[in-house]
């Protein structure tokens, strides 16, 4: 049995890499390669495998491993942050599909009402393995598109759970109900209980075992405890009737609680690929092709009709909700598929005979059809939004329920002139708006999150709900008017459409834009931007300033050596070095001096004596450069400068004569 297994999955591996390599080069994603791979090596193409049950286990490895990797992304903070999405976006997204399904196979098909909707369990899943996977790889999970989506994907997760536990309740004969009201409510209490030890372990367990592992230095051990964290929870969960894969995204979060969740990710992630290959393959191996074949117009209509049906409802639900029209737009294409877990539930609904034969393989055809079209998609999404959004919609449609205010009382918006705006209210335009406000400059904020909009209000800040890439809410942060336009979100795509936006608007505004990869620089550019800040490079710059500032290199050359590193596009910092020779020449500066401030100390013995009496240079070696007394500042004090308690010596001088003279200004007393 070894052998026969190894056998498959050198098969898998070998037939995975020749397919993937040839979706590469014609430009498809490596998830359509996997779900080829499968269908070339199943029981339904050449059938070259035979442990099929055993790749099936591995693959739910795999889903187990995606999503305690998720959960490592994520803290407990963030799914209180999400609970919004995650509780009214997801069960109105779950149970209005199930709702629509059961009403559309009972009255146009004539299917049993049981039947019907055991069809809507399995419409009302999405793919969190897929979803969450492109999301990841094109930096927008924590877009408002990708929050969106993964609240509600979060909730299916959950919910999944409940529907495994329902479908022998519609199944069940009549009379049979009575059995079923314990049975929800001893699950209830099971999962309250593994709530609760999350948060405990979270917070006193975790953080406390994996410390005492990383003191031993050994990677191996690491992972193991990583290894034996996600599994054991894992196992608890699906002991106590939860999914394996709700129990591993828990087991994610009580690491990412503690601060070894991005040693943990990086550790697993190479894991969580090999274990998600054989998942996909799994999937692609229950289709049969000869199904697809025989019925391609009924598998056509069928596709389209569920891609249709869920885009449509999802994207009313996250309007319902607050979100803007093109981050539900986002979102719904990309829930618009049928979920791995509706696998994992038809199982289920095979052993109570909702589904069997032909109507099987259809349902098979039509959900590993809407999951190799998710990519594309999700790469289709902002154009399609954008075209969506020509259209005539409404202002507060556009930019959600939470309308925009017309007016403040306090006139805080429409009496803005020569302001910033600030496009996103993270960490970034957090502190931007921090510093704006403690400088008196004018500004106002522009966020797509209504929960952080409402406690920013709350707070008194001048902040908009609303999406930037749309001109209604740009020009109600009055752009025309602003001096400064400042965008901070992790959206790439976003970012240039709001580039684009400010400067049709705005010809003579300063854009700075933040972006995460240099790449992004040029495209920004020719968008219109001003000035692009990539921000792990900025950060070495700013750095190597302040050492220069330390090595008393002249404030010119320091204002040359930032010009030409930001002008060179950060090649110094990219690999390919120029001479710092031609920019700062730091062979005639002072390493062995420094300058330092010195505060005389009420009582200090050189208090009451002017600085040629003291023979400060004479007798310490040490230059007085400025004293500042109160408010005034006498730069080049003169010898006859009576020096004054409370009075600040900006001295210049070896540091072992500037320690010497700052004993002197310390307190006799002292």
């Amino acid at each position: 049995m070894e052998i026969k297994l190894l056998q498959d999955i050198a098969v898998i591996f070998a037939l995975a890499v020749i397919v993937a390599q040839l979706c590469h080069l014609i430009r498809l994603p490596t998830i359509v390669g996997f779900l080829l791979t499968g269908v070339l090596v199943g029981p339904h193409g050449l059938y070259l495998l035979r442990s099929v049950h055993d790749v099936e286990l591995l693959a739910e490895v795999g889903v187990v491993m995606l999503l305690f990797t998720i959960g490592l992304e994520f803290s407990l903070k963030d799914l209180i942050r999400l609970k919004r999405v995650a509780l009214v976006g997801g069960s109105l997204q779950v149970f209005l599909t199930i709702l629509g399904a059961a009403l559309i196979f009972t009255l146009l098909f004539g299917l049993p009402a049981n039947q019907a909707i055991f069809i809507g369990f399995l419409l009302a899943l999405s793919s969190t393995a897929i979803v969450l996977r492109l999301y990841q790889e094109k930096s927008e999970l924590d877009t408002a598109h990708g929050q969106t989506a993964l609240g509600i994907l979060i909730f299916q997760d959950i919910v999944v759970v409940l529907l495994m536990l329902l479908t022998p309740f519609l199944a069940a004969p009549a009379g049979a109900e009575q059995g079923m009201g314990p049975a929800l409510l001893l699950l209830l209490v099971k999962a309250i209980l593994i709530v609760a030890m999350v948060l405990a372990s979270a917070r006193y367990v975790v953080p406390h075992v994996l410390y005492l592992v990383s003191r031993t230095r050994s990677r191996e051990m690491f992972l193991l405890s990583i290894a034996a964290i996600c599994l054991l929870t894992a196992w608890l969960t699906s002991r106590a009737g939860l999914s394996l894969g709700l129990g591993a995204f828990l087991a994610g979060l009580i690491i990412a609680e503690s601060e070894y969740g991005i040693a943990a990710l990086g550790n697993m992630s190479p894991f969580r690929d090999m274990f998600m290959s054989f998942f996909f393959v799994s999937i692609g191996m229950l289709l049969d092709p000869g199904v697809v074949l025989a019925n391609p117009g009924l598998v056509g209509i069928m596709t389209l009709s569920v891609l249709v049906f869920k885009f449509l409802l999802v994207l009313a639900i996250g309007v319902a909700i607050g979100c803007s029209l093109r981050s539900a737009c986002i979102a719904a294409l990309g829930l618009a598929q049928i979920g791995e877990f509706s696998f994992v539930l038809s199982k289920v609904g095979l052993e109570h005979d909702f589904l069997a034969g032909r109507p099987y393989q259809l349902f098979l055809a039509v959900a590993v059809i809407t999951m190799a079209l998710t990519p594309f998609l999700i790469a289709l999404a902002p154009r399609l939004a954008e075209a969506i959004l020509r259209l005539p919609w409404p202002a507060g449609l556009k930019t959600g329920l939470a309308p925009l205010p017309e007016k403040r009382s306090n006139g805080v918006i429409e009496n803005l002139s020569n302001h910033i705006v600030i496009i996103g209210f993270g960490l970034n335009g957090t502190n931007l708006a921090r510093a704006a406000r403690n400088a008196k400059i004018p500004h106002v904020i522009v966020e797509t999150n209504p929960d952080t909009v409402r406690r920013a209000r709350q707070e008194g800040k001048p902040v908009l709900y609303g999406d930037a890439t749309q001109e209604a809410v740009l020009e109600h942060a009055r752009i025309r008017e602003a001096r400064v336009a400042v965008v901070a979100i992790s959206d790439p795509v976003a970012t240039r459409q709001i580039a684009h936006q400010i400067k049709s608007l705005n010809a003579k505004i300063h854009l700075i834009i933040r972006t995460r990869f240099v790449k992004e620089i040029e495209p920004l550019k020719k968008l219109g931007a001003d000035e692009v800040i990539p921000q792990e490079y900025e950060t070495a710059v700013e750095i190597f300033v302040r050492v220069l500032h330390h090595y008393l290199v002249p404030q010119q050359d320091i204002d040359r050596f930032t010009a030409e590193v930001r002008a060179d596009g950060y090649q110094m910092l990219r690999g390919t070095p120029r001479s710092l020779v031609s920019i700062c020449d730091m062979s005639g500066c002072q390493f062995d001096s420094e300058i330092k401030v010195l505060r005389l100390e009420e009582g200090s013995s050189l208090a009451g004596k002017t600085i040629g009496e003291i023979g400060l240079r004479k007798n310490y070696g040490v230059t007085i450069l400025a004293v500042r007394r109160l408010e005034t500042m006498l730069p080049n004090p003169e010898a006859a400068t009576e020096l004054r308690e409370q009075d600040s010596l900006i001295c210049f001088g070896p540091p072992d004569k500037i320690g010497s003279l700052m004993e002197m200004c310390r307190s006799v007393a002292s």
